[in-house]
């Protein structure tokens, strides 16, 4: 099982890192497989723990994949890195293990602190349809543009029928992302 957060990591210098991330579940915790070259991985690197944040603002993931990584954050419990301050609960982190690779280097997590701090209503679609979207931008280097453009389509059916302003604005920044991807 992918689980997809908001992760916040720290620099050895303290400076944080909002990114969003697919954490994978795997036996006593989870494993993150940030890409070779990337901040995440340099500061996961640097300060070995990281907070995962469960979030239902879908502006914090699109805001991230389209230069919006301006979000407040409030001091974790038991690691360096901070959590958001939007966040409906957070687990905090510390890395374990590192399988490295010239690719992804796999880095295994403990949970070591998890706090809620306010309900989860459940997702809308479009809500959903934001984070696959948002996905399918941070990866926009990788994909055929047919198969990008197939999927935002049926994607768009959900924005339009479920859509709240929050929603509406995260979807339009990723839409304009594509499209300055495309015209360049």
């Amino acid at each position: 099982m992918i689980r997809e957060t908001i992760v916040t990591t720290v620099s050895g210098a303290g400076v944080v890192h909002i990114a969003p991330f697919g954490l994978t579940e795997a036996p006593g915790g989870w494993v993150i497989a940030p890409f070779v070259p990337s901040t995440t991985l340099e500061n996961l690197r640097a300060v070995p723990a990281l907070v995962a944040n469960y979030t239902e603002d879908v502006r914090i993931f699109a805001g991230c994949l389209t230069g919006r990584r301006e979000w407040p954050c409030v001091a974790s419990a038991r690691v360096a890195p901070p959590r958001l301050a939007a966040a409906l609960a957070h687990a905090e982190m510390a890395v374990v293990a590192v399988d490295e690779s010239a690719e992804r280097p796999r880095f295994h997590l403990r949970v070591v602190h998890r706090a809620t701090w306010a309900p989860f209503a459940g997702f809308n679609r479009a809500q959903a349809a934001v984070v696959e979207a948002a996905i399918l931008v941070s990866r926009l280097t990788m994909l055929p543009r047919e198969k990008v453009e197939r999927e935002i389509a049926y994607l768009q059916i959900a924005v339009d029928k479920t859509a709240g302003a929050a929603e509406r604005e995260a979807w339009d920044w990723l839409m304009a992302a594509v499209s300055a991807h495309y015209a360049a």
